[in-house]
């Protein structure tokens, strides 16, 4: 059980927000699987406040898809104030403010994990959101800017002191991105520093990697973010393994295939028919990754311009299921 703030969870593993990724199809085939807390993608403050069209739908959710987080994105008051009265109406029951982002053009403008340079004025801007909202106020950081700056426990601290109710760090520097190794000893430092809830990230590709974060760091939740590519099944076998010590049986191609049809036709019903293969093709990718000879129906996907095409690469990917079974090919190994 997980608590955070006002929000009492059964499940402290979390689907974590990731730009292109955590739509609204996204979100419900993982929670199929035993994801509880969801969130949808990182969110621009001014972009809402500008009425972006696209933002607009990014937000968008419907009553089964919770509880549910946004994750804010900015560095000025005003227009991140203002998004939080745009998203009353959505009745999010966490909203997360991103400190964390690696990416160039975010940070390049002091967003994301730009933040982690100024410690004070993300403290003061954290009060300001608390006092803003109702909801439970979250933030996500990580350990530091560069190997020369690891600052997450001060900046955890100032954070804490704001008022917020939960805190997401990622064990590695802006400047590692998404390369190298995640600092555990990090993580644990932010824990046992805060008196709130610690949930870790980075590195969380299955089960066993979700024991290793609670093990090394002794924090309270884990994000999950890349492992749920083309694995929605990691919620379910993380609750199991960490329930009975065994990991489930690996889902059969038969299973992997009717997933991947449902999830398509939620994109499609979702996004349209003109832009669901586009928005399916990576993944199209990540289902079948890890089973044999399958890199020409990738190569197709990324070149399929109907739902029905793609529907059609789908079928032939499951009629392959006897010959990848025969030589022991699981989905998901490498």
């Amino acid at each position: 059980m997980l608590k955070i703030g006002s929000l009492t969870l059964d499940s402290p593993f979390i689907l974590a927000p990731m730009a292109g990724i955590t739509d609204l199809p996204f979100r419900m085939i993982c929670r199929r699987f035993g994801c509880e807390l969801a969130f949808v993608e990182m969110t621009s403050a001014k972009a809402l406040v500008y009425e972006n069209r696209k933002t607009e739908k990014m937000v968008a959710t419907r009553p089964d898809d919770r509880p549910l987080g946004i994750q804010l994105l900015g560095t000025e008051q005003e227009f991140i104030l203002r998004a939080l009265d745009i998203i009353r109406k959505y009745e999010y029951d966490i909203i997360d403010f991103n400190a964390a982002c690696p990416v160039t053009k975010v940070t390049s403008k002091g967003e994301g994990a730009g933040m982690m340079k100024e410690p004070r004025k993300l403290g003061l801007l954290l009060k300001a959101i608390v006092g803003h909202t109702d909801t439970p106020v979250t933030v996500k950081i990580r350990a530091g800017w560069n190997e020369r700056s690891v600052n997450a426990r001060e900046v955890a601290l100032y954070a804490q002191d704001a008022g917020i109710k939960g805190l997401f760090i990622h064990g590695r520097t802006r400047e590692q991105g998404y390369s190298g190794r995640v600092d555990y000893n990090v993580i644990r430092e932010v824990k046992e520093a805060l008196d709130i809830p610690v949930i870790g990230s980075g590195d969380v590709f299955s089960a066993l990697h979700v024991r290793k974060m609670f093990d090394e760091t002794g924090c309270d939740g884990v994000a999950i973010a890349r492992g749920s590519f083309g694995n929605p099944w990691i919620f379910f076998e993380t609750a199991e393994y960490l329930k009975n010590g065994m990991v489930p049986q690996r889902p059969d191609i038969q299973e992997v295939a009717d997933l991947m049809a449902d999830h398509l036709r939620l994109i499609d019903s979702y996004h349209g028919p003109l832009t669901a293969p586009v928005v399916f093709r990576k993944l199209f990718a990540w289902y079948i990754k890890g089973f044999r000879d399958v890199k020409p129906l990738k190569e197709r996907a990324f070149r399929a311009k109907t739902t029905g095409e793609v529907l059609e690469l789908i079928t032939e990917f499951r009629e392959n299921a006897f010959y990848l079974q025969k030589v022991g090919i699981e989905h998901g190994e490498e």
